[in-house]
């Protein structure tokens, strides 16, 4: 599943998510996924990787995603 493009992402993604957020999610979640492939876990992992470092730059304000300043 790594490596996949934005409109393969989880519909939660897609359709919440600016498109900036949806790359940087992306690119999270493809690192993760690679870099704990011995976990067996390893796509649950790379999803919380992922909405973390999303959650990082961006901030949920009502039902929007808005860049942190």
């Amino acid at each position: 599943m790594p490596d996949f493009s934005n409109a393969d992402l989880p519909a939660s993604v897609r359709h919440h998510l600016p498109q900036r957020a949806q790359e940087m999610y992306r690119a999270a979640f493809n690192a993760a996924y690679k870099g704990y492939a011995a976990d067996a876990r390893h796509e649950e992992i790379a999803h919380r990787v992922a909405w973390a470092a999303v959650k990082r730059c961006y901030v949920k304000d009502g039902n929007e995603w808005i860049e942190r300043r």
